[in-house]
């Protein structure tokens, strides 16, 4: 485990954000990013959690509350060893994440290389 405090991990997080190419960020609207120290107790090493309405699904879609995506720092950092790894984890949960939102599923993340 690296330890990382929650300003530089929000900062990580940040930057794994500003490097998701412009073409994707411009067509996340309604959506909010948090970081939380842990996850649900019952998936203590989810990493990060996706909850909304992925664009695939929606319909009618207006006054709904924005989608969140929260990124989980402390299991992130019970499977690092270094800062390196940290940098690589926080962004390949954050692109994970993102992907939900655009409808592409675990399997294929899989396939990709965000699992």
């Amino acid at each position: 485990m690296f330890d990382v405090d929650e300003d530089t991990f929000e900062a990580l997080v940040v930057e794994a954000l500003d490097r998701v190419p412009e073409a994707l960020k411009s067509r996340l609207e309604n959506i909010a990013l948090f970081i939380e120290d842990n996850p649900p107790a019952a998936e203590p090493h989810l990493l990060g959690l996706y909850d909304g309405i992925p664009l695939t699904e929606r319909g009618e879609y207006s006054g709904v509350l924005p989608d969140r995506i929260t990124i989980f720092r402390k299991p992130i950092l019970a499977i690092c060893n270094d800062e390196s790894d940290v940098i690589r984890e926080v962004g390949i949960t954050v692109v994970h994440e993102i992907a939900h939102f655009f409808g592409i599923d675990d399997k294929r993340l899989d396939e990709l290389g965000y699992a």
